[in-house]
């Protein structure tokens, strides 16, 4: 430009915002995922384990 002033792209400017807050909302989303997967996968191993316990423990 002629007053020394650079010229940004304007998908640049407009875009990092909302592509970072995007990004952080399918990064808190994908996170929840993970919580409630990991909660399913604990609550099943506990499962497994009292079944094992009660037929260790009702054994002939």
């Amino acid at each position: 430009m002629p007053d020394g002033t650079p010229i940004e792209a304007p998908d640049e400017t407009s875009d990092a915002p909302s592509a970072e807050r995007r990004h952080l909302a399918a990064e808190k989303k994908n996170q929840r995922y993970v919580w409630w997967y990991l909660a399913y996968f604990l609550f099943g191993i506990h499962i497994v384990a009292f079944v094992m316990i009660y037929a260790i423990s009702h054994a002939k």
